[in-house]
């Protein structure tokens, strides 16, 4: 490791001499100051000087083939404005021609060959020689550096074409919410959490191990047909800070949605709110929950007359289901309780995410939910005519409750 003490000091005695110096007498100096610092000196003179390894390396080899008699200082080595030139000042259409590969819609042409590929500094240079330009894809890098270009993953800020109502539809939701809040009633967010692979593959994050002695996984991430995949559906309450997910083994759809509601008001909804009559669902705009869905409606419909409560659905806005407070409250901590464990099976999978806490009082509950909900399912148009469905005033195809019906009505539906 360089010390800085140490390159301070070489650098301050470097800058007081250096006006002194000729190019010869540079590197012999450097030689004999990377001599004194011993093993590493090299790289710590150079560090601190400016000066190439390789001229340091030249100094040495200098002090080595001296002549016992102290030598007579050479005059000046080069004429004046000699030496190897600038790349950039042999070429000067080299920054130009790099740029425009570097980002080819802003600078260069819309049709460059590395506009549909991975700009690497190799490739950007050979892309370069072909132009004419000589240089390495070390050189590339260095040009890069100079011109404060970085390495950058994408970075997720765009959340699609906002609507014109969306922040009123955002205030809607937090009026009802709070109104639903101070009247008692429970009010919940539903989302699907990104399916899983179940089997010995790699999760993300790390875990500590025994040094040296990592979990091993599959190099392939292939599903295995016998495991399948996991579908974690949640249902979180954002007043008790509580969570239900069931894990899925079949197809996402609106059935299961609304059965993971019917388990979570079974297990842990109808025990905390026994003299609730309404219950306000927030969801996104797409998905098995979307506000399109069909079989969402009519499968709501069929719970509201089950358990007799008016069911309250709003939608998020189109690109912003990461205001979902299911995401940040519920499902990161999912996936921070269990990083870097492989999730051979559904039943680690369930018992990972019941065993989720926080320091803020999170609490979950998971179960299996090993029944099938195929795809396909139609819904006529008598089965939506029929639904007890009172759309809202303000946006109703985001915004409506769905009355529980009569028993006999439902019966004839």
């Amino acid at each position: 490791m360089p010390d800085p003490e140490l390159l301070e000091r070489v650098r301050r005695k470097f800058a007081a001499l250096r006006p002194f110096l000729d190019e010869r007498a540079r590197r012999v100096w450097a030689a004999a100051e990377a001599a004194s610092l011993g093993r590493g000196g090299v790289t710590q003179v150079a560090r601190a000087t400016g000066l190439a390894r390789s001229t340091i390396y030249e100094g040495q080899r200098e002090l080595r083939d001296l002549p016992p008699e102290e030598p007579t200082p050479a005059p000046r080595l080069r004429r004046p404005g000699g030496g190897r030139k600038e790349l950039t000042t042999q070429a000067p259409g080299l920054i130009d021609a790099l740029e425009a590969l570097v980002d080819p819609l802003a600078r260069g042409d819309p049709e460059s060959p590395l506009r549909w590929t991975t700009k690497s500094t190799r490739k950007l240079a050979a892309a370069l020689r072909e132009q004419g330009y000589r240089l390495s894809h070390v050189k590339v890098a260095a040009l890069l550096k100079e011109r404060r270009y970085s390495l950058q993953a994408p970075r997720k800020v765009e959340e699609g074409k906002n609507h014109p109502d969306r922040d009123a539809q955002f205030c809607w939701i937090n009026e009802q919410a709070t109104a639903f809040q101070t009247a008692g009633q429970p009010v919940v967010s539903v989302d699907t959490k990104k399916k899983e692979l179940v089997g010995p593959f790699r999760n993300g994050g790390r875990e500590w191990q025994p040094s040296g002695a990592p979990e091993t996984v599959r190099v392939h991430d292939f599903v295995d047909p016998e495991r399948g995949k996991a579908i974690p559906y949640g249902v979180y309450d954002l007043v008790a800070n509580e969570g239900w997910v069931s894990v899925g083994t079949d197809h996402d759809t609106a059935e299961f949605a609304v059965a993971t509601l019917r388990r979570w008001w079974q297990q842990m909804g109808r025990e905390r709110y026994p003299t609730a009559h309404r219950l306000l669902i927030t969801a996104d705009g797409g998905g098995s929950n979307g506000r399109q869905v069909r079989l969402w409606k009519v499968e709501l419909q069929a719970w509201a007359d089950e358990i007799g409560l008016e069911l309250h659905v709003c939608h998020f806005p189109p690109g912003t289901s990461k205001w979902n407070k299911i995401e940040h409250r519920l499902f990161s901590q999912i996936t921070q309780n269990w990083r870097g464990r492989p999730l051979v099976s559904h039943e680690v999978i369930v018992d990972l995410i019941a065993n989720t806490r926080t320091d803020t009082g999170l609490r979950v509950q998971a179960a299996l939910d090993p029944a099938a909900y195929p795809t396909g399912r139609k819904v006529t148009d008598a089965e939506m005519q029929g639904l007890a469905l009172e759309r809202a005033a303000f946006h109703g195809e985001w915004n409506y409750v769905l009355h529980p019906r009569p028993q006999n009505e439902a019966l004839i539906v």
